[in-house]
């Protein structure tokens, strides 16, 4: 890209198939902040929540789920993430359709791991190019999955069932048996 850049956009948006390409190769990272206040007209009605007047009589309003996008060279995505966990192979699982431990927050990943890891999304607000790798998003696989699964049963919460066929849109953990309270699924006699 030959222009620079600072986008305001949906935080969703890093998970869009043509935005985290540009995040993967490097093109496009998030900026410092997520701008979460913006001062609004005078004729903006105020909400119930997230918006308000300030002491000098000015609107605001909070979007919770904006960001920065950017392509300035910014010294925050030079910092290396300071690791202090030590893999245990008990600690952390592995998929049943790629070959990658779980690592379910960003805080939790292993100073002393060097094979593929997922990561939470929020990962790429502390994501270095310099520490580490991006090899992809299990949202769009870009072809990394190891395993394709047959039609499954989906277990809501209060036991309804219908058929699926998500576990082929992402990483798949395997339990021993169902979690109580929770959606999962099933597919033969596995969960």
């Amino acid at each position: 890209m030959n222009k620079k850049f600072l986008v305001i956009a949906n935080h969703n948006a890093i998970t869009y198939k043509e935005i985290f390409r540009l995040i993967q190769e490097n093109e496009v990272w998030l900026g410092y902040t997520h701008p979460v206040n913006f001062m609004v007209p005078d004729h903006y009605k105020l909400r119930e929540i997230r918006s308000w007047r300030d002491e000098e009589g000015r609107n605001w309003r909070s979007l919770g789920n904006a960001c920065w996008f950017t392509n300035l060279d910014i010294a925050k995505r030079h910092e290396d993430l300071i690791l202090y966990k030590t893999f245990d192979a008990h600690q952390y699982h592995t998929y049943d359709n790629y070959d990658a431990i779980e690592v379910s927050r960003f805080a939790d990943i292993p100073v002393d791991y060097t094979g593929a890891m997922g990561v939470p999304v929020t990962f790429l607000e502390k994501y270095s190019p310099d520490q580490f790798e991006i090899l992809g998003i299990t949202k769009t696989w870009f072809g990394l999955a190891t395993k394709t699964y047959p039609p499954q049963v989906q277990i809501d919460a209060n036991g309804d069932k219908s058929n699926v066929t998500k576990l082929n849109d992402g990483a798949v953990l395997k339990v021993k048996s169902p979690p109580s309270g929770k959606t999962y699924y099933q597919v033969g006699k596995s969960y």
